[in-house]
């Protein structure tokens, strides 16, 4: 049995009674070096992590059925070593003794409910994933990855226009070396960064919904625009932890808002100039975990890996074989979306509807605009849209 003990900056003086039983008859102690360090020196054998972390898995396997105790930091189940043990050694190998941790010992030293805060990390993450949880009024609680960490937050919120927002860096939490302080003071690699997050006037905070501005993406033109854009999520429907393919990607608009949304996707995309601005339109919204894949589909399509939930066409529809490929793709109960502009595309979206049944629609938009000194509608190229489901 691996015993999972949370433990905070106090060490052992912070621990129940039955933790410090398990740590003092412990044949195996693992952890870093500074919760190793806390731990005085017993006949335990002394294990750190592996680097990088996945390896420690062979190295706690052939011990896993001694009285092995890891010792890591506060609750291991909140962004903890205890959930990676438990998905590889499954639930009844592992037991998980909790201490209070940086959030709770946080949210205590600010007086901020805890169940009115977004707890995050960027431990090991890229702080650009934090621009996807800005918004007005919303307080955050992130776990730092080291003491530059908070000056990389403040300069993300100078960027999304955040300038005027409360932030604290609180070093050390337990400990007697703890500390508030801010960006500019930080000292710490161990510290939490809290965010009240307040927008400068005039500044548009961008929703999770689907629709973003147009002018939120950088785009040669390659672009689903707004309207077609929140119509066409709608009919892929985005759920959390689910998987996309946008094939013909363009900008990467219909990739990165169902990240948003809370999904996974992979975008693919022929033109080199076009990879290179998906990756930083991902970064500047919020969802730096994008995945691309350069390359003209079909020939680019992963069809080695898990089959997508959800599959958007935006490019390339008329190519040969493209559509069949990507339905035959398609998970079992998964949707497959597709918009076409042109005479060729529609025939190619008539047929896939005659094989397989599903909706066809066609949308128009038309825009405000001036003809002389007279207003008008002027408007957009009508698009076709198919929508199929794979029963």
């Amino acid at each position: 049995m691996i015993t999972v003990i949370g433990i905070g900056e106090d060490g052992l003086n912070g621990l129940s009674p039955a933790a410090r039983a398990l740590v003092d008859n412990a044949e195996i102690l693992v952890g870093g070096a500074r919760h190793l360090a806390m731990i005085p020196d017993s006949k335990a054998e002394r294990l750190s992590w592996a680097s990088p972390f996945t390896h420690s898995r062979a190295l706690l396997d052939s011990r896993k059925d001694r009285r092995l105790v890891v010792l890591a930091s506060g609750e291991p189940l909140w962004f903890g070593a205890a959930a990676a043990l438990i998905e590889w050694f499954g639930p009844d190998s592992v037991s998980v003794l909790p201490h209070p941790g940086a959030f709770s010992l946080a949210s205590s030293r600010l007086k901020w409910p805890l169940q009115n805060c977004l707890c995050l990390t960027i431990h090991g993450r890229p702080v650009d994933a934090l621009a996807l949880h800005l918004a007005p009024g919303r307080k955050l609680l992130i776990l730092s990855e080291d003491r530059s960490s908070p000056l990389q937050v403040a300069q993300l919120l100078h960027a999304h226009g955040f300038d005027s927002s409360r932030l604290a860096v609180l070093e050390n939490l337990g400990g007697a070396a703890e500390r508030l302080t801010d960006a500019q003071g930080c000292a710490s690699d161990l510290n939490v960064i809290a965010v009240d997050c307040v927008i400068l006037p005039g500044h548009r905070p961008l929703s999770t919904v689907p629709g973003l501005p147009d002018e939120a993406f950088e785009h040669d033109g390659q672009l689903t625009k707004r309207e077609m854009r929140a119509v066409t999520l709608s009919a892929l429907a985005p759920l959390p932890g689910q998987i996309l393919w946008d094939v013909g990607a363009g900008c990467g608009s219909v990739a990165i808002e169902w990240m948003r949304a809370g999904g996974h996707a992979i975008a693919m995309e022929a033109k080199d100039e076009r990879l290179a601005r998906i990756a930083r339109n991902a970064a500047r919204l919020g969802v730096p975990g994008l995945e691309i894949i350069a390359g003209r589909a079909p020939d680019c399509l992963p069809l080695d890996r898990e089959a997508p939930d959800a599959i958007f066409v935006g490019g390339g529809i008329s190519e040969a074989g493209l559509l069949d490929i990507c339905w035959s793709a398609l998970a079992r109960g998964g949707r497959l979306v597709a918009n076409a502009v042109t005479m060729e595309g529609e025939a190619a979206l008539m047929a896939l509807h005659g094989l397989h049944g599903g909706e066809m629609t066609r949308l128009s938009v038309a825009r405000l605009g001036r003809v002389g000194g007279f207003h008008t509608w002027h408007p957009a190229m009508p698009v076709t849209r198919y929508v199929g489901w794979k029963r």
